[in-house]
């Protein structure tokens, strides 16, 4: 029977089976943002930086089956050991803000700069980047961060040099600087589209340099959203730092994804929450605490296209490819670009 014939009981019946026969040759993470249809059937869930980790410690795992997007089973090849096999259920499962900055744009405007200030400039990139730009951050001396230790990672890059290029996401990299201290005139942006820099004022005063990058999701959260909520003054919200400078500061809190997690799990019982992140996540805190008001900053979903490209028959088939011998959808990154890349994340582990 094909997979699309199957009922979703069925399917899950399937997963099961497999996952069962396959023990501990297999292991699933699956990051937060994915569907509930796929999440009860994860090993692990977390977020992207912790899951390739995790993945990197089970050495006894053959078949990596990752609940993602592209750049984190890149980042999973890049730590687990050879013959671990690192696969993506579907391959439509990108990232728009890893996109936003590919290699070819960052070597030329990496050109640009340095012509413009020298030998000032230290790159960092967001884990949420290609395994090509985690390759020429560490290539560079530089260093991936994620949403919970940007603070860390982007003062220690201040010890380096005097400059940073903050690559992909402009909003991560303006609200994290801003609250180390940094005033928003001595932040400019890089436009690599028009391979410009957006800047009014002497260049010199430059202190971050802004990938023209976003998250298409944390986006869509806007002040209107926080107006319409402070009309319930009992309501708290809190956002994550992807979203613009002006929703971050209109906020009561801003965090990362286990942040905001374990701020509603801490919280009272009886407390109100707008949380502006993605909406798979937001309705399974809703469903975990049923004790709490819990809604979505914007009453729209805000679904992350590209990472509810997986679904329980993607799931499935790749699971079903493994059972017969046979491996689909494999990610695998070339060994330069790896060795760079682990040295961005090195650098990222060895901060304290």
């Amino acid at each position: 029977m094909e997979t699309i014939e199957l009922t979703v009981e069925q399917m899950e019946h399937r997963v099961r089976k497999i996952k069962e026969k396959l023990g501990d040759l297999l292991y699933i993470p699956a990051h937060h943002y994915q569907k509930d249809e796929v999440v009860p059937f994860a090993d692990d869930v977390g977020d992207s930086l912790q899951l390739a980790q995790l993945a990197a410690r089970n050495q006894t795992a053959e078949y990596i089956v990752f609940c993602g997007v592209h750049f984190m089973a890149e980042t999973a090849d890049i730590l687990t050991l050879p013959h671990q096999k690192v696969i993506l259920p579907s391959l439509e499962a990108g990232c728009s803000m890893a996109d936003m900055a590919n290699i070819k744009q960052t070597e030329k405007a990496w050109t640009h700069l340095t012509e413009l200030f020298g030998d000032t400039i230290l790159p960092l990139t967001y884990v949420n980047s290609t395994a090509s730009i985690k390759a020429f951050v560490g290539s560079h001396g530089g260093s991936t961060l994620t949403s919970s230790n940007a603070k860390k990672v982007v003062a220690w890059a201040f010890t380096q040099k005097e400059r940073i290029l903050f690559l992909p996401d402009q909003h991560l990299g303006r609200n994290t600087s801003y609250d180390l201290g940094i005033p928003l005139d001595e932040m400019a942006v890089w436009d690599p589209i028009f391979d410009r820099l957006e800047y009014d004022g002497d260049i010199e005063k430059i202190k971050i340099i802004l990938w023209k990058g976003h998250c298409g999701v944390h986006q869509n959260f806007t002040v209107e959203n926080i107006k319409h909520i402070r009309k319930d003054p009992d309501m708290k919200i809190i956002v994550h730092p992807e979203c613009s400078f002006e929703v971050v500061q209109a906020s009561d809190d801003n965090g990362s994804t286990n942040k905001i997690i374990t701020t509603i799990e801490h919280a009272p019982s009886g407390s109100k929450w707008a949380i502006g992140t993605e909406s798979n996540l937001v309705n399974r805190l809703k469903k975990n605490h049923p004790d709490k008001q819990i809604v979505s900053l914007n009453p729209f979903p805000c679904n992350c296209s590209t990472m509810n490209r997986i679904q329980l028959k993607d799931l499935l088939y790749a699971l079903e490819k493994l059972e017969e011998g046979e491996v689909i959808n494999q990610i695998t990154v070339d060994k330069e670009i790896a060795d760079n890349a682990i040295l961005s994340l090195e650098r990222m582990l060895n901060i304290k």
